[in-house]
């Protein structure tokens, strides 16, 4: 006689930063039906910021980025089924399916889920020494394979390439850091914001080629490595970091009927087109009014965060406001904090407050004069100022804007 597979009024698929405050938020409103966090790594939730910043560079041990400790999650009830990935998704019967053969079924499924590194596909992208950063395990890979390392070859040129690339030539590595496109960050900041950053890393012994495409990696001597580039150029190196963005892990959701391609479909209450199922964070494909209404995934643990509460909270009380946060990200480079406000997508106008070579400054993007986004260089007061021009859509004159000593409060 078959078991029934255990059942949970909430099931959240993927224990990162999303499916962590989902359950905690559940919780705060209220929420007293069984809850269960099915995750693919062993480890209890923690932060992914850290893991390409102060923990690659040894700043902080695992236990300081844990999200919660393990008696938070006892003491609320919510069960952590840790090291297991949903392989399957029946949406008529309400359960899914893991690598291990095990079934659960759900009342309610957020799906939270992020996504993996976007691996090369050329030759050599799987020989040893070759890695992703998303996960714990992938850092610790990189830590315990520095030893004997003198030469890095960091391959992207995101947040996540340049922050390594910070770290490891803070650690007396020698970076060597390939860009495909023209320029570093070129996906989610303007020119002037790239060029100070390219000109920083280079600043600090990074050799940082724009423009450039990996042909493929090789086995170098002494069983090292070396990267190949399409214009003949090789790259020496003991070990490659690879940051060319992430693959939604959604293939579960769109092989049981959900929408989706780069992501799984959601309205603003992340509710995906099959029954009672959300999804939310990195893998999510929600419109957002701040790029114009279009659909994009917004990777961001603010992002993560916010859509977490919104379901959370129509789970647990039956209605919610529709999401529709502000996005806002942040990045540690040096001594360089970057922290970031809206979306500059389809900007036709930057204007610069501040003195660049100072490296305190802000970049205000607009949009048909209308601000839509701000990159602030160790300028605090910019960045919590200006958060209410992008929600507002304010039309500030131009000088005014570009006056360094005039508060962007006043603008409003």
């Amino acid at each position: 006689m078959s078991v029934a597979p255990r059942r949970f009024d909430v099931l959240i698929v993927g224990g990162g930063h999303g499916g962590a405050q989902a359950a905690i938020a559940l919780r705060q409103k209220g929420f007293a039906g069984s809850i269960a966090i099915l995750g693919d790594e062993p480890d209890l939730p923690y932060e992914r910021p850290p893991l390409s910043k102060d923990y690659l560079a040894g700043d902080k041990p695992f236990e300081r980025i844990l999200i919660r400790p393990a008696a938070f999650w006892t003491e609320r009830s919510v069960e952590l089924l840790l090291g297991r990935r949903v392989v399957r998704v029946d949406a008529a019967a309400h359960r899914v399916e893991t690598d291990g053969g095990e079934a659960f079924g759900y009342g309610r499924m957020i799906w939270a889920t992020g996504g993996s590194p976007r691996q090369l596909t050329c030759s050599g992208h799987d020989l040893p020494g070759v890695h992703g950063v998303r996960t714990r395990a992938d850092v610790d890979a990189i830590m315990a394979g520095l030893d004997g390392v003198t030469r890095v070859c960091i391959i992207g040129g995101g947040y996540i390439g340049l922050e390594a690339a910070a770290v490891l030539t803070k650690v007396g590595r020698q970076v060597t850091l390939l860009e495909a496109q023209d320029r570093v960050l070129a996906r989610v900041a303007g020119a002037p914001l790239s060029a100070f950053y390219e000109a920083e890393h280079r600043a600090a012994g990074v050799d940082l080629r724009t423009g450039v495409t990996v042909d493929c990696i090789e086995r170098g001597e002494k069983g090292g490595l070396s990267v190949r580039t399409a214009d003949g150029g090789a790259h020496p190196c003991e070990m490659v970091i690879v940051g060319i963005g992430i693959v939604p892990a959604v293939e579960p959701l769109l092989a049981a009927g959900a929408t989706g391609g780069n992501g799984v479909a959601v309205d603003a209450w992340c509710r995906t087109a099959l029954p009672d199922i959300h999804a939310i964070g990195d893998c999510a494909v929600q419109a957002n009014r701040f790029a114009g209404d279009a659909p994009i995934r917004v990777e961001s643990v603010q992002n993560a965060n916010d859509q977490a509460t919104t379901v959370a909270t129509l789970i647990a009380t039956g209605e919610a406001p529709p999401h529709a946060a502000l996005p806002w990200f942040w990045s540690n480079q040096y001594d360089l904090r970057l922290q970031t406000v809206g979306l500059s997508i389809g900007h036709d106008d930057a204007v610069i407050r501040g003195d660049i070579a100072a490296r305190a400054f802000s970049i205000v993007y607009l949009r048909r004069g209308r601000v839509i986004a701000l990159d602030c260089v160790n300028v605090t007061r910019d960045y919590v100022q200006g958060r209410k021009l992008v929600e507002q859509g304010a039309s500030p004159p131009r000088d005014r804007l570009a006056d360094a000593m005039v508060p962007l409060k006043e603008l409003l």
